[in-house]
């Protein structure tokens, strides 16, 4: 009933209640505005709560794989591993809603459909799969890069009689694999996760990879109180040096020259970083002396990698299969795992090239291969991934008002000033849309960023008496150069070679461009700091007397 209850006229209507969301929601509570979420999901945690896949687990440090505008939880709230779980996540995610009072202001198992703007009202009208009209002044699109599932078409999914499952949208109810034969089709983030953990207790487990990838040891271990002290001591310094550095997280590049270092000296201090499971600062900084620039240090941790995969793995046709090749290590999304490379010396693991014999169908009973190799098992995961960084956004029917949709404005490749407004779609924003660092960081870094330059801009039209912002085509089109142009600076110019998700790749028909914006989060930060003291330049105020928001 409060649901129902709920107004249907709003200054803000936000869209997703994951970490991004709720942020929103906080911020448009602190300038006065009306403000309402629509969730999907019957709770709060957006990516958070539908991944709920065996081995799910975040790949950041739990101490900074949190907000920061709760400081009263940096300290109470004891993170149990260097890499949290799921449900972990999730409970931490409860609790900043508990303690924010924010479940008020959501409608839990609603999804938007659609949202038109009207150039004569100044205002959207958002509809919802319940045929509920919600105008608006300002829709925010907290809807997250990797949400929009994506369940490869292979032919005869109808007809077979098991089950299957994808990672991203994963039963809430428990999924019993014990004593089962599994069929996992991915290998990329989510795979490296649930392929151990699903070896652990099936009877038999065959993985059908087509692109293996670079996956690194995470390294996961308990946490004590005094494990965490120093950083719950230091959490204001470290998340504002998070803000300046590259990957939104407080670490410092490492100075160490690979390429110039004695072979002996060089491979010593690898495989130390590789044992700390700290091998991927040499491709987490856009330092010129380190792997996303430079390809002769970038060759030398590849190489490092392909020969730690020979060493894992037992049998020297299933390691070349998993050894990745063509295209540089960092270039798509860097995978933390535990036993991932492990597992296929489990003599219940079978893998199966995709890329030599793909797969052609599905039957009643499991799959045929191009080459009619069968495989019968009872259970099927899809770690296919999603449709990254724009699917969430394009899934919603949004049309500008004069009939053209988002969805064919991004037909040619996604476009936004500084990732997070479209020109022509006045009063709607993007968190960490295409065009920002958006995953090329901690996206919680990135996440509160962006909601906060959003939310400065909202009071600032208001202060002038606007009721319109909009996004300028001509900086719309200078940034997506910017954007472009520093991607072709780095060795991301190759993620299409990866099949990386960065650039689209993995969806098919979707336009090949590296969407991201790879100049680092203090570079952006500083961008966004100039645009709003040149009085939010690349961004049109206009209409209104400022009196229709309560602000």
């Amino acid at each position: 009933m409060a649901q129902q209850q709920r107004a249907d006229h709003v200054d803000v209507l936000v869209v997703g209640a994951g970490f991004a969301g709720m942020y929103q929601l906080r911020k448009a509570r602190e300038l006065g505005l009306r403000v309402r979420v629509v969730e999907r999901g019957d709770g709060v945690g957006g990516t958070w709560y539908w991944n709920r896949y065996p081995g799910a687990r975040c790949d950041a440090p739990s101490l900074f794989y949190s907000v920061s505008y709760r400081p009263d939880l940096d300290q109470e709230w004891h993170w149990s591993e260097r890499f949290a779980g799921q449900a972990e996540i999730l409970a931490y995610m409860r609790e900043v809603a508990r303690r924010e009072e924010m479940e008020s202001d959501i409608s839990f198992g609603t999804s938007v459909v659609g949202a038109e703007w009207s150039p004569e009202s100044g205002t959207w009208t958002v509809t919802t799969d319940a045929g509920e009209r919600i105008t608006a002044r300002y829709v925010v699109l907290a809807t997250g890069c990797l949400s929009q599932s994506r369940v490869p078409e292979i032919p005869g999914l109808e007809r077979f009689r098991g089950r299957w499952f994808h990672t991203g949208r994963w039963p809430h109810d428990p999924v019993e694999l014990a004593g089962r034969r599994v069929a996992v089709v991915g290998t990329g983030s989510t795979g490296a996760q649930v392929i151990p953990a699903v070896a652990d207790v099936a009877e038999q487990v065959t993985v059908f990879q087509r692109t293996p990838k670079f996956v690194l040891p995470a390294r996961n271990r308990p946490m004590s109180e005094a494990d965490a002290r120093p950083v719950k001591d230091a959490y204001p310094a470290l998340r504002a040096a998070a803000r300046q550095r590259d990957y939104g997280m407080p670490t410092v590049p490492i100075e160490h020259r690979l390429a110039e270092m004695p072979s002996a000296e060089r491979e010593e201090l690898m495989e130390r970083m590789y044992e700390d499971g700290a091998l991927a600062s040499f491709v987490y900084s856009y330092a010129d002396h380190l792997g996303l620039k430079n390809q002769a240090v970038n060759d030398l941790v590849a190489d490092f990698v392909r020969r730690k995969i020979r060493e894992v793995v037992r049998d020297p046709g299933t390691a070349e299969a998993l050894t990745p090749y063509g295209y540089p290590i960092g270039i798509n999304r860097i995978i933390l795992s535990t036993g991932y490379y492990e597992s296929f010396n489990r003599g219940n693991v079978v893998l199966h090239d995709a890329r030599t014999d793909p797969i052609a169908e599905l039957t009643e009973t499991g799959l045929r291969t191009a080459d009619d190799a069968e495989y019968t098992f009872d259970d099927l995961i899809f770690a296919t991934g999603y449709d990254g960084i724009t699917g969430s956004f394009t899934a919603i029917d949004v049309r500008d008002g004069s009939g053209g949709t988002l969805k064919e404005a991004w037909a040619e490749g996604p476009r936004a000033y500084l990732g997070l407004q479209v020109a022509g779609f006045p009063n709607m924003f993007t968190i960490t849309g295409p065009g920002s660092p958006s995953v090329l960081a901690n996206v919680i870094t990135t996440i509160e960023q962006h909601v906060e330059f959003v939310t400065d801009l909202i009071a600032h039209a208001h202060e002038h008496g606007a009721e319109v912002v909009e996004a300028d085509a001509a900086a719309e089109e200078k940034w997506m150069e910017h954007v472009a142009d520093v991607a072709q600076n780095t060795l991301f110019r190759h993620a299409a070679k990866a099949n990386s998700w960065y650039a689209g790749a993995n969806v098919p028909g979707k336009r090949v461009v590296f969407m991201p914006y790879a100049g680092g989060v203090g570079t952006f930060d500083a961008i966004l700091t100039d645009v709003a003291a040149d009085g939010y330049r690349g961004f049109r105020l206009s209409g209104g007397d400022g009196g229709r928001l309560a602000i």
